[in-house]
């Protein structure tokens, strides 16, 4: 039996959402945006009516103003975002249990064994009118026979539509299309692909395993694949738990960090939010890594292994910082930072020690790390922290809203 995939996209959800709340913006350019004052100032979504100026996701408050006169700013509301995402994902539980979210406003669905229900265009009709209805936003559905396709299908028409993509006629249908419109094609691989002259997905789904395999690895294989229409892989059920793969925490400051003080004071504050998800999720770090962003927008990354997995802190701080002051030429001020815990381990998993690292220290150094964050569960984030923190800070104010990316990161 050939699978029936769907792939449900919220249209312009968080800015779908404030409109919804708010009819007064209904028929006004609409823009959510990140804070000013913490330099969070950009575009994160625009409605139809904002889009049609030119307003884009990503730049400049200012920019979208230049485009936009009347453009309406409005503050971003994750505790609504997930409330709705929560509600589509129940709506779309009527048709089937393999429910597969991909981000916040998008999920696969495998409705195979639905027919009882309609076809595949049928039941996605039935989803799109549904969630208009009852929740008054809009959705557009891809409808294929893999995930892949069914994906790129909710891409090609918005918003509030449906496009089916079949096995008998997806060449002549999405052959001609841009590589880039593939799910796994990003920025970086469509230059490669285009430096060699490799434009559309026909193209793509006709080069050599040999070349792309030389040229971008295993994704090139992996893309190839997904051109010819051979992606198999399955839509997970609806209570599957993406395994956790790296555990992470990034701020833009309030103003730039000039010396390496500053820097060491923001990654000391960001690594107990860390520390505290790691014992949440019941792993210790392996490694670390570092993502540093300058004032001019350039992105710098590193990371390094632990010698002994920890859930400590301090250690987590002490090792970002260490493998910060050894890469970083403070040639430009420092816009951002991110640190996170890679190569998750096990709570529990036996570690072989090394010669070299003072086991007895870091088990004294993560009982205390245990019993601070004790102290904090119970008073509160600020009940006690390091002295250095107690300074004026640049840190901006902590979002309230958790999100768990499809990746398997969590941030």
């Amino acid at each position: 039996m050939q699978r029936v995939i769907l792939h449900c996209d919220m249209n312009n959800f968080y800015a779908s959402v404030e409109c919804m709340l708010n009819p007064e913006l209904k028929n006004k350019p609409v823009a959510v945006c990140g804070s000013v004052e913490e330099r969070h100032g950009i575009v994160l979504a625009k409605n139809y009516a904002a889009k049609a100026f030119g307003v884009s996701t990503g730049e400049a408050i200012w920019q979208a103003k230049q485009k936009c006169q009347d453009l309406v700013i409005v503050e971003p509301h994750y505790e609504q975002y997930m409330k709705f995402s929560k509600l589509a994902r129940e709506i779309y539980g009527r048709y089937t249990d393999q429910i597969e979210p991909y981000g916040m406003d998008e999920c696969w669905l495998d409705v195979t064994g639905s027919g009882c229900m309609g076809t595949g265009f049928e039941i996605a009709d039935e989803i799109r009118r549904t969630v208009k209805f009852e929740l008054g936003l809009t959705i557009s559905a891809g409808v294929s026979f893999n995930k892949i396709f069914a994906k790129l299908g909710s891409d090609m028409k918005k918003p509030d539509a449906i496009t089916c993509i079949e096995a008998d006629s997806f060449r002549e249908k999405i052959w001609c299309l841009p590589a880039s419109d593939l799910l796994g094609v990003g920025r970086a691989t469509e230059k490669v692909l285009s430096g060699y002259g490799i434009h559309t997905i026909g193209e793509l789904a006709a080069t050599s395993d040999d070349f792309l395999k030389c040229r971008l690895g295993k994704n090139g294989l992996a893309i190839k694949k997904y051109a010819n229409g051979l992606d198999d892989s399955l839509v997970m059920h609806s209570d599957y738990v993406s395994p956790v793969k790296s555990i992470g925490h990034g701020i833009t400051t309030m103003q730039d960090l000039e010396n390496n003080a500053e820097v060491w004071c923001v990654m000391l504050e960001l690594v107990q939010e860390i520390g505290t998800k790691l014992r949440t999720h019941k792993k210790k770090a392996g490694g670390i890594a570092i993502s540093i962003r300058n004032n001019e927008l350039f992105t710098k990354e590193w990371q390094c292994r632990i010698s002994i997995p920890t859930q400590s802190p301090t250690y987590l701080a002490k090792t970002a910082f260490s493998l910060f002051a050894k890469n970083y030429q403070w040639e430009h001020p420092i816009r951002s930072v991110t640190v996170r815990a890679i190569n998750l381990f096990e709570e529990d998993c036996p570690i072989q020690y090394d010669l070299f690292t003072d086991v007895k220290s870091l088990d004294r150094q993560e009982r205390l790390d245990a019993a601070i964050e004790q102290i904090r569960f119970r008073f509160g984030k600020d009940a006690i922290k390091n002295g250095v923190l107690f300074q004026k800070s640049k840190m901006p104010t902590e979002r309230k809203v958790d999100l768990v990316m499809p990746t398997g990161m969590i941030g």
